[in-house]
């Protein structure tokens, strides 16, 4: 549901069939990459204060 929460395509999307599990799976690790780059960012700028 991740994807759907974030924005990145819509439920009926995924109850009609328009995105398949490797439509998902890709979202999923591109929000995955996101979410590890905030994270070290966000490190980063805290380590430096």
């Amino acid at each position: 549901m991740r994807p759907v929460i974030r924005g990145l395509c819509r439920y009926e999307s995924l109850l009609d069939g328009s995105l398949d599990l490797h439509d998902i799976a890709e979202m999923n690790d591109a929000l995955d990459v996101m979410d590890t780059n905030s994270h070290l960012a966000h490190e980063a700028a805290r380590s430096k204060a």
